[in-house]
């Protein structure tokens, strides 16, 4: 086993993507499923993320799907990757960790994002705008605030005042830079994209102020990882997922997962297949060795001090397998 995988923290986030042809609730009773394989397998952390409005996602409401994992599970640790702060009261989103971590304590962590809705009828409907993240910086200190106590509108945030519950944030950029002056942990990726996530932890870690929340900086990396007994496998396992990104960009709907097989005989225009091999390239894909070796390279070249695996796909079964791969590669008693 690599010594330096081994140090490392692996976790999954799961989209509670829809199938083809399956309820939503079906996709919500499969998160929670997972979520109990996932802590089996010795995963350190599972989160839920926030979509409004998209087929293909039935996770729209974190912090309830947080409580169904959390109550589901006994020992990992369990939150959102993320809560969009700008969608919400941070006061409302204080209160709601503030009764996760009252009901499961020591086990919730409080993961924001930046993002707002994805099209204008969302956001009219979240009554947001475009420029509602530009006010995430107060957004945040606001929500700290209600935690530590130091609202100055003489309101308390009950149960969540005086309790912690670790705040991370989820973003590039500006968000990764506000993350690093408010001192708390960042999840950047995604891992397609080397380059650009290297520039991102290099700046972070060079702008960060030790906080009550975190003494020091904390990175995790996140990207989707397929493990499978060949390459071959390993690669089909994206085509959903991939045909999902190409069909968003070319019809305005990002829409459930389909079989790999019916992707793979469609008939495509020059612009879907572009767009479709484009989204299979550049993700943690193949043989557990040779997923292995990527990996090692990523964490020697980030120095992350964890792994927030997104991988997504219609086979559950074959989803299953590929995280019990990875989890052996990190702990091979799994």
């Amino acid at each position: 086993m690599s010594a330096v995988i081994a140090r490392t923290r692996f976790s999954v986030l799961d989209r509670s993507r829809t199938r083809a042809g399956r309820p939503p609730a079906e996709a919500l009773r499969d998160t929670v499923a997972l979520a109990r394989e996932a802590e089996g397998l010795g995963y350190h952390r599972f989160w839920v993320s926030e979509h409004h409005g998209v087929p293909g996602v039935a996770g729209s409401a974190p912090t309830v799907l947080a409580a169904a994992v959390a109550a589901a599970t006994r020992s990992v640790r369990v939150g959102t990757g993320g809560v969009m702060l700008p969608n919400h009261r941070p006061l409302v989103v204080a209160e709601q960790f503030g009764v996760l971590e009252s009901l499961f304590p020591g086990r919730i962590d409080m993961g924001l994002g930046r993002s707002v809705g994805f099209t204008d009828g969302v956001r009219r409907a979240l009554g947001r705008d475009k420029d509602a993240a530009d006010d995430f910086a107060a957004q945040l200190g606001e929500l700290l605030g209600w935690f530590a106590g130091t609202s100055p509108t003489g309101v308390h945030a009950r149960p969540a005042e005086g309790l912690r519950v670790p705040p991370f944030v989820l973003a590039m950029g500006e968000g990764a830079r506000i993350a690093a002056r408010a001192g708390l942990p960042i999840v950047i990726g995604d891992l397609r994209r080397r380059e650009r996530m290297l520039r991102g932890v290099d700046e972070y870690r060079s702008l960060f102020r030790p906080s009550p929340w975190a003494s020091e900086p904390y990175v995790v990396v996140s990207g989707t990882v397929a493990v499978a007994g060949t390459a071959e496998d390993a690669r089909r396992l994206l085509v959903p997922e991939a045909w999902a990104v190409a069909y968003s960009r070319t019809h305005g709907t990002f829409p459930p997962l389909a079989p790999a097989g019916e992707i793979e005989e469609r008939a495509m225009t020059a612009r879907e297949r572009d767009l479709y091999e484009s989204a299979l390239d550049g993700h943690l894909a193949g043989t557990a060795d040779q997923v292995a070796h990527e990996l090692e390279a990523v964490l020697g070249a980030t120095g992350a001090d964890e792994v927030l695996v997104t991988t997504s796909t219609y086979d559950r079964a074959a989803l299953l397998d590929s995280y019990r791969r990875l989890a052996a590669l990190f702990a091979p008693g799994s």
